[in-house]
């Protein structure tokens, strides 16, 4: 963030404007809340047939999030200590957000403003709430397992195709 010293500065409109030029504040409240980011992923390392292409790897989605994740609410427990209690919980900013793309949901308010896409026509900052969302089975409220009931060589099982890179 560039502009972190107007920390409590919301502008009309500020999701259109570049993603450098917002506030922490601004930045927070550009999530939608659908917790995407907090499933588990699974990435193949394979290199590339032709090792001269540069690739994102292969992410797969599963149903398992963090043991931190409120389920019914989509936040974060321990949203203050999750670098923490999460070590590779990635807080997402302008530094890491450019390698992060191949991973991040495509329904990320983040990812689509990085490239120049407005936000969805459900996003609560457009709806007011987040009704439209809901409707359209954004969240991930009621399909996810927690991590502490999945063994991590137990992954596999709970890929799921309702989320995209």
């Amino acid at each position: 963030m560039v502009n972190d010293n107007a920390d409590k500065l919301v502008r009309d409109n500020f999701w259109e404007l570049p993603l450098e030029q917002l506030t922490r504040t601004e930045w927070e409240q550009l999530c939608d809340g659908c917790a995407r980011c907090c499933l588990k992923k699974l990435q193949d390392d394979n290199t590339p047939a032709d090792a001269t292409k540069q690739t994102a790897p292969a992410i797969r989605f599963t149903r398992v999030v963090c043991r931190y994740l409120n389920q019914s609410r989509c936040s974060c427990k321990a949203y203050q200590d999750r670098q923490i209690k999460v070590p590779d919980c990635l807080v997402l900013d302008m530094e890491n957000l450019p390698q992060s793309l191949y991973w991040i949901p495509d329904t990320c308010a983040y990812k689509l403003r990085y490239l120049g896409k407005p936000l969805p026509q459900w996003h609560p900052l457009l709806t007011g709430s987040r009704s439209a969302m809901e409707e359209l089975g954004i969240p991930v409220t009621g399909r996810v397992l927690s991590e502490q009931y999945v063994h991590d060589d137990g992954l596999e099982e709970h890929v799921i195709r309702w989320v995209k890179a």
